[in-house]
């Protein structure tokens, strides 16, 4: 069974076809060709999880697109949050990039109130590049085979099972706060700093229940390292179809699809963000990026007419985002103290 790790995800991005040979340069404030050097993107989460893996994938498509390196850098802690202020502190030179998730770009704020460190405004939206739906998995010493009996077993021992996500502020994290209220249970969250870590500990049987994003998590599912019990979009996942949604398992008005885009600090000149904008909508379109994506679960974007995205249709998805969530925190409680 395939496994995940930053080989695979560098040969799945060698593997997609070459940028076109001639591209225009963009010309930012103050004259100078961009790039000339190469460009940082900055993962908020460890390598081998979900964020890593299409973060690599984009970053190696856009610097060949771009024709200068993109030199990845992980910087995980705090949600994602250390990985947020450093980018949204760096010199908006387009040479420092944001990897985001839906908590560095949305929950957080949320999550972390006050004590958030950046701003929505202190960030650029650039491009959204998909989107992802979470399982909700246990471990195999766990007896529950579904929703409902996992339902039954957690009011049966309130208190007493715990789960595990990739962070304060996560969507896997949110997400199981917003199971706990609409099924009226109780499980204690340990976040972890990132999939990886949360994922080793679910199979040691050292957790009980587990939320991830789908790809991270794919290949312990098809294994039988882990069981699956629903995932969290609108409609079955085409990679795990035998497993229900949250609604056709019994929880009404359930979905939640975790995002990964590209931010950029704000002042970033706009030629900057434009020429992003396009390689990266470029980079998304891709056949064989798309194929690659499915391959996991992931979906296009669809910000734009034609299924795509533009820094303009981004900003206002996560202006959405950021209200949508905002409520589901304010019900849930999911706050970091």
């Amino acid at each position: 069974m395939h496994r995940f790790t930053r080989r695979s995800a560098l040969a799945a991005a060698a593997a997609l076809p070459a940028a076109p040979a001639t591209i225009a340069t963009a010309q930012p404030a103050g004259g100078g060709a961009w790039p000339s050097r190469p460009i940082r993107l900055v993962i908020p989460f460890t390598p081998a999880g979900t964020t890593d893996l299409v973060g690599r994938i984009t970053a190696e498509r856009l610097g060949q697109r771009l024709g200068q390196q993109v030199v990845v850098e992980n910087r995980p802690g705090a949600g994602g949050n250390v990985a947020g202020e450093h980018v949204a502190r760096s010199e908006p030179d387009g040479y420092t990039l944001l990897f985001t998730t839906i908590g560095t770009g949305a929950i957080n704020f949320a999550v972390y109130g006050s004590r958030m460190p950046y701003k929505p405004e202190d960030l650029a939206a650039v491009g959204l590049m998909v989107r992802v739906p979470n399982v909700l998995m246990v471990s195999n010493r766990v007896p529950a085979r579904s929703i409902a009996e996992l339902i039954a077993l957690a009011k049966a021992n309130p208190g007493k099972l715990n789960y595990g996500s990739a962070g304060v502020g996560t969507s896997p994290h949110v997400c199981m706060e917003l199971f706990k209220i609409q099924t009226g249970t109780d499980l204690a969250h340990v976040p972890y700093r990132g999939s990886a870590p949360m994922l080793t500990e679910l199979m040691a049987d050292r957790l009980d229940v587990g939320m991830d994003n789908i790809p991270s998590s794919l290949a312990f599912l098809r294994e039988g390292r882990l069981r699956g019990l629903a995932t969290t979009g609108a409609r079955r996942s085409s990679v795990l179809p035998d497993l229900p949604t949250m609604q056709e398992a019994g929880v009404p008005d359930f979905e939640a699809t975790a995002w990964f885009g590209v931010l950029a600090p704000a002042r970033t000149p706009p030629p900057i963000i434009e020429r992003l904008g396009r390689e990266l909508d470029a980079i998304g379109k891709e056949p064989a990026f798309r194929a690659r994506m499915a391959e996991f679960g992931a979906e296009p974007p669809a910000l734009t007419p034609d299924g795509g995205s533009s820094p303009e249709a981004f900003a206002e998805f996560l202006r959405a985002e950021i209200a949508k969530w905002a409520d589901v925190v304010r019900r849930s409680g999911a706050r970091v103290e």
